[in-house]
């Protein structure tokens, strides 16, 4: 029977950009928290998770999502920074070594329990909740819209790509939904053409390519044919790096989105802000 209690004590911390607020609940057995900035009195009806990297943490996103931020209020949007378990995520990687794919930690009730909570205390729109993430963070999104695809409008997996069918342990609802991708194709540990994860000490086994990845959703959204293809402006010739857009978007169907960044490692790219592109994405659908 699931269990969970939503903790009293709320951590407040002053920063620069405002009052910072990490609350928490229990969840079978463990706390699970969350970090957002505290937007008063004001509602917000837009809900985004930023998810961070596997050993990162929720705070620790709060820097690369400063501009983003800083936009929120005029974007009636509310950023969420949950924090992983033991700084890692039970996404769908079978073989991932991390104790929250061990304990078989159960992200699920997590995530809905903070759409209820926002809902209830800044009364957000159930129909406008969004996911983005990186590396595990994306991973994460990844297993929320394959689990959880009723609850999210959009998500956006950065520097990820889907478990391979061999390294899969998540039940797919395969309910149509809108993704966008951002990968670099010389990433070396998610690596562009698919392989073997390892990270340190930790072991994630093997992912599928970003075109396999980016093909099953356009597929399960009922896509056929080519995705209409452009190239971004770029706007730091210095890094070494362009960018294409793969997009399918037709009227009726979730739109499915790859930003393939030609020569990106496992890192943002400094031709757009990753996080205000996926906010951009997030708005059209």
């Amino acid at each position: 029977m699931l269990r969970f209690v939503l903790l009293i004590s709320v951590l407040s911390l002053s920063t620069a950009q405002g009052q910072v607020i990490t609350d928490s609940f229990l969840i079978e057995g463990h706390y699970r928290t969350f970090n957002y900035k505290d937007p008063g009195n004001d509602k917000r009806s837009n809900l985004m998770f930023v998810m961070h990297g596997s050993g990162g943490s929720g705070m620790n996103m709060m820097n690369p999502t400063s501009k983003l931020e800083a936009k929120a209020k005029a974007e009636d949007l509310l950023l969420v920074y949950p924090d992983g378990y033991q700084h890692y995520w039970n996404e769908c990687r079978k073989a991932a070594t991390s104790t929250a794919n061990i304990e078989n930690i159960n992200e699920n009730v997590f995530f809905d329990q903070m759409i209820n909570y926002f809902e209830s205390k800044y009364q957000i729109n159930r129909k406008k909740v969004f996911a983005v993430g990186t590396s595990g963070g994306g991973h994460m999104a990844y297993k929320l819209a394959l689990t959880m695809p009723e609850k999210f409008k959009a998500v956006t997996a950065i520097i990820a790509n889907l478990p391979d069918t061999n390294n899969f342990d998540c039940i797919e609802i395969k309910r149509p939904i809108s993704v966008m991708i951002i990968n670099g194709t010389e990433d070396p540990l998610n690596l562009y053409n698919g392989g073997m994860m390892v990270s340190g000490n930790v072991t994630f086994g093997y992912v599928r390519s970003t075109d396999r990845s980016f093909n099953y959703w356009s597929s399960l959204a009922g896509y056929t044919g080519q995705p209409v293809k452009e190239s971004l402006p770029d706007t730091d010739p210095t890094d070494g790096r362009t960018i294409e857009r793969y997009t399918y978007k037709t009227k009726g169907k979730p739109e499915v989105v790859l930003l393939k960044v030609i020569g990106g490692k496992h890192d943002y790219p400094k031709d757009i802000d990753v996080h205000e592109e996926a906010w951009i994405f997030f708005k059209r659908q």
